[in-house]
């Protein structure tokens, strides 16, 4: 919906978040604060999508010299924590009972060529020329938006966190999870006796042990789980003889021969994947081996029980053969929950996609060639600011289609569209950054001084230097 259908009120509404937002941004930026401020509105005003920095600068919201846009990115500072307290104090989208729902995924910036940056990972990005190579050199970032409901590719990041080699993605992940919950009942945005936060995630995730970690918070996940994975019921009560058993039945989830009776069983009809069959069973659990991250637990490995739930569909888009989809739910009771629900909860965790695409080919995210992760953090929160604007001034845009683009419901305007008509709105709204002052004109080093130390090199590191201790082997006496 544009400002013009909008009620009067809405309207101020709209523009009074959208300024406040803008200042709280401003004042998150405590070095260099009006070359990245304006280096943002420049992203946000540019007609095409950004290719390089110093194109940047041709914007006519860029009221500055092109070597200002690296040289901002090199010695400025951005207060992460107050511009993550900013996010989380607006405005969040929730579903139809009132439940924020988060979903969490790692993108790469790909580096593959930069020998000289340090803090390089292997990131999963499957190669498109062969599809053998799975990773590339780069800095994987960890993100956590809220999703909303119905046909909508909009989420609301709330904090990216880039991951360094030698890390434990899954605690990485679960400390990520557990600080923006904080922000959010710090926000008023969770209160005692509000729905569990919903966390949704795709496959990469070990949902399990995300769940031990996170067992003290009013949070459930929802994750993939693969195909090929033995769950147990829980264990027969203890005969009285022999050693106590601690895991029951093996429920086999590629072989339908040792399931059991299901707990809740729904059905319904999608628009896009025809008739979907969902069934769920309760209060199962894997049985856990020492080795990765449960390498170095103190004491018994847990129990850590749970929901299972299956998927089924008549068909998937492109005329693809369907295959069973299982997810775990960190609520073992599956007759109390609303799987048809988690079902489209779960489908929703894709428009995170649909924002990394925006992110890399429209606001240039992984555009500039920059050298220190450092700096690479700035600019990730830059773009977060920027998409958040965006996202604020959707009920303001006007509609500026192409004479080839199909009209878009009014309330339904893509990031894109909105983007193509920010320019007239930021007229409109505040504008912190000051005039430049005059200074010396050319960046970079001065004519005829040569570089006398060449950069160092890094090699790549790994994500995760989580060991399984291995067994020693025995030695035959003579």
């Amino acid at each position: 919906m544009s400002g013009a259908s909008l009620p009067g009120e809405q309207v101020t509404a709209c523009r009074r978040r959208l300024a406040e937002f803008r200042w709280e941004f401003y004042r998150s930026l405590t070095r260099w604060s009006d070359a990245l401020f304006e280096l943002c509105d420049a992203v946000l005003c540019s007609p095409g999508a950004v290719t390089s920095l110093p194109e940047l600068s041709l914007s006519g919201v860029h009221r500055r010299g092109h070597g200002s846009t690296y040289a901002a990115l090199v010695d400025g500072r951005v207060d992460v924590d107050r511009l993550r307290v900013a996010l989380a104090g607006l405005d969040l989208p929730r579903g139809s009972d009132g439940q924020i729902r988060l979903t969490v995924d790692v993108t790469p910036w790909p580096r593959p060529d930069a020998e000289c940056s340090p803090q390089r990972a292997h990131a999963h990005r499957p190669c498109r020329c062969d599809g053998v190579r799975q990773t590339i050199p780069g800095w994987p970032y960890s993100v956590v938006a809220v999703l909303e409901s119905g046909r909508s590719s909009w989420t609301a990041p709330l904090d990216a966190v880039r991951l360094v080699p030698g890390c434990d993605a899954t605690e990485v992940t679960a400390e990520q999870i557990r600080q923006v919950f904080e922000r959010l009942r710090a926000a008023e945005q969770w209160a005692e006796g509000d729905p569990p936060i919903l966390v949704v995630m795709d496959a990469g995730y070990d949902v399990i042990r995300l769940a031990f970690l996170l067992r003290d918070l009013p949070v459930r996940l929802l994750g993939r789980v693969r195909a090929d994975r033995v769950f147990h019921a829980p264990a027969q009560p203890y005969a009285g003889t022999g050693r106590p058993g601690r895991h029951g039945p093996a429920m086999k989830l590629d072989d339908p021969a040792t399931w059991l009776t299901p707990a809740q069983t729904a059905a319904s009809v999608h628009e896009r994947y025809g008739a979907v069959f969902v069934t769920a069973w309760g209060r199962h659990h894997p049985q856990l081996q020492r080795r990765a991250g449960w390498a170095t637990h103190p004491g018994p490995l847990p129990i850590v029980e749970g929901a299972l739930i299956l998927v089924r569909v008549d068909r998937l888009p492109g005329d693809r053969a369907p295959k069973p989809l299982w997810l775990w739910h960190s609520d073992p009771d599956a007759a109390g929950l609303d799987v048809l629900r988690l079902f489209h909860a779960f489908l929703r965790r894709f428009d995170l996609e649909h924002t990394f695409r925006f992110f890399k080919q429209t606001l240039g995210w992984t555009r500039p060639r920059l050298r220190h992760p450092d700096q690479a953090d700035r600019w990730t929160w830059l773009i977060l600011a920027a998409y958040t604007q965006l996202r604020l001034a959707r009920h303001l845009a006007d509609d500026l289609r192409r004479p080839w683009e199909k009209p878009i419901e009014p309330g339904r305007l893509t990031p894109g569209r909105v983007r193509r008509g920010f320019p007239r709105i930021h007229h409109t709204t505040a504008r912190p950054a000051s005039a430049p002052k005059p200074s010396r004109p050319g960046p970079g080093r001065p004519k005829g001084m040569r570089n006398s130390s060449p950069a160092p090199r890094y090699p790549v590191g790994k994500q995760s230097t989580v060991h399984t201790p291995k067994s020693r082997k025995r030695t035959k006496l003579p």
